[in-house]
């Protein structure tokens, strides 16, 4: 675990960043006072990809019919 004055952290977020990333814990400090954590968001799971749920949902003929009165007079 490491402490940081804010004004370090400004300084030096990049690599507070890095180091917060591979696991280490990033005390930031107004004076002695600690006031914020920086940790890991967590890891990130991959790229979206465009077109990458074709073929796999499907809408039914239903979806395109005309709503009940009843339904239209809610959204109004």
């Amino acid at each position: 675990m490491s402490v940081v004055t804010i004004h370090q952290a400004k300084t030096n977020l990049s690599r507070l960043i890095k180091k917060a990333s591979e696991g280490e814990e990033i005390i930031i400090a107004r004076g002695d006072k600690p006031v914020a954590k920086l940790v890991p968001v967590g890891e990130v799971k991959g790229k979206r990809q465009p077109g990458s749920m074709k073929g796999k949902l499907r809408v039914g003929p239903e979806f395109f019919e005309p709503l009940p009165a009843s339904e239209l007079a809610n959204w109004e």
